[in-house]
């Protein structure tokens, strides 16, 4: 009950700062905290040390906690994506993790081609298996997972362990998509045969293959973005 309680004042709090309803420089004192979400002082304490791990707040004595710019946040952080793909700002947020991919992304797929194992080809060919069949299926809950999974597996066979770092980002963007209704009714058969080709390329040790099918992957997502919010 505790944690779950803690969660939701988490939550609360840290999407009234994503969002900015709370804006820079906002004070926020213990007795409020507990007063505003009706939390005990034991999980008022433990949410804003866990803003302050996050870089949304600071804590001054005698002042209180302090919301911090939003250049120095962690924007890297899954829980933070999360609330602003939750709020008004979904379509910045979109943006600017669309734009991160399309660094990211295509060079992990080149440096899977070079590293990953054989094992790992072939799962990457069965998960881009199981996302043509649950796309025609439109079963959009079971493709997200295979999806999910699928770039998860890219970034780590990069051998890049900063690549790697970010899987939990691209997990945000692609559960954000579905969860928001962003995803056509059944994935675009276009998208699901460049996961094919990328897996195939993988799989061979082709670079230049895996690199250009990745990156036609992320620049179909962005444009797909960009048509929705036109």
């Amino acid at each position: 009950m505790g944690n779950d309680r803690h969660g939701e004042v988490l939550d609360s709090l840290g999407a009234a700062i994503a969002n900015g309803e709370l804006p820079p420089g906002s004070v926020l004192r213990s007795d409020d905290l507990q007063e505003r979400f009706g939390a005990s002082r034991t999980v008022a304490r433990e949410v804003v040390r866990v803003l302050e791990t996050m870089c949304l707040t600071t804590s001054k004595r005698r002042v209180g906690v302090i919301v911090r710019e939003p250049g120095e946040w962690n924007h890297y952080d899954p829980r933070l994506i999360r609330w602003q793909l939750d709020g008004p700002a979904r379509q910045t947020a979109l943006r600017v993790l669309t734009e991160l991919r399309s660094a990211v992304e295509p060079s992990a797929a080149r440096f899977a081609a070079l590293r990953a194992t054989p094992e790992e080809g072939g799962r990457l060919r069965a998960l881009a298996t199981r996302m043509e069949r649950t796309a025609k299926a439109r079963d959009l809950d079971t493709f997200l997972g295979h999806d999910i999974d699928f770039h998860d597996l890219i970034l780590h066979a990069s051998r890049n362990p900063m690549f790697g770092q970010l899987s939990a980002v691209v997990a945000e963007v692609l559960a954000g998509r579905t969860g928001h209704g962003l995803m056509p009714e059944e994935p675009q058969p276009e998208a699901v045969a460049l996961h094919v080709e990328v897996a195939a390329a993988i799989a061979a040790g082709a670079p230049d293959r895996a690199e250009r099918a990745m990156r036609d992957i992320v620049i179909q997502a962005r444009d797909e973005l960009t048509s929705l919010f036109e």
